[in-house]
């Protein structure tokens, strides 16, 4: 499998293109709008067609890109289907696996951070979207997150994967690029080791977060897959426009 992994420092969002070396199909998860053209060149340079792009939630920190890259590169769109969103190809259920090519990603409902989010496992490595970052994982407290499915989700199925299967979160803030479902077990501050469901709904209660930048733009422009707000405050209009340069992670 051809695999990149690709950073987005303005929301620092990782974005992961998997491409089967066979076929030349490719599906990129969670894509961002500002970052199209690299990821494009990209596709273009490894020789690949994208046959789907794929979004972990409704995001409310960017834009995806599923609506771009559907105009310009012809790929489908798929996304969760209990977010019922009528601008996707294929709604994305448990049970269901993706296959691209050879690749095949068997879809994980991980609710908590929102209702509707889902993780992604492919062979030896799992897209845990804001579910389950490295040392970490996703706020609770917005678009209808909550603390006790959160715990479960990750407690009762993500680390019921095997130990040596490689976390690739959707965010990092350190410059981290990958884990394992072995160290998030052993040492995440927030729901590793003997962490007791109500020590993490307490952590969560506690955190004190400032109300998200970008999120009353980002949320109604991904439920479009994609669509940028026609005005926007002069200091966000970085969010919506494409970089001239990105750095890859």
């Amino acid at each position: 499998m051809i695999f990149r992994q690709l950073f987005e420092p303005l929301s620092s969002t990782y974005t992961y293109l998997l491409g089967c070396e066979e076929t030349s199909l490719a599906v990129l998860i969670d894509p961002v709008i500002v970052a199209v053209e690299r990821d494009l060149a990209e596709i273009t340079r490894l020789g690949l067609t994208l046959a789907y792009t794929l979004d972990t939630h409704i995001h409310a920190d960017h834009i995806t890109a599923a609506l771009e890259l559907k105009k310009q590169a012809g790929s489908k769109i798929a996304a969760p289907a209990c977010d019922r969103l009528p601008c996707a190809d294929l709604g994305i259920e448990e049970g269901r696996p993706l296959t691209v090519g050879g690749i095949v990603l068997h879809p994980l409902h991980t609710p908590g951070h929102t209702d509707g989010h889902f993780a992604y496992l492919a062979g030896d490595r799992v897209f845990t979207g804001d579910a389950l970052l490295i040392d970490g994982c996703g706020r609770t407290d917005f678009q209808n997150g909550d603390a006790d499915a959160l715990y479960k989700s990750v407690r009762e199925k993500l680390f019921s994967l095997a130990d040596d299967v490689l976390v690739y979160p959707a965010h990092d803030y350190k410059n981290r690029r990958v884990s394992s479902i072995a160290q998030e077990k052993k040492r995440n501050p927030r729901l590793g080791g003997k962490r007791t469901l109500e020590q993490f709904k307490n952590i969560m209660a506690n955190l004190n977060l400032p109300y998200p930048t970008f999120i009353d733009y980002a949320v109604p422009g991904n439920r479009q897959c994609g669509v940028c707000p026609c005005e926007l405050p002069a200091l966000l209009e970085k969010y919506c426009r494409h970089m001239t340069e990105s750095r890859q992670g």
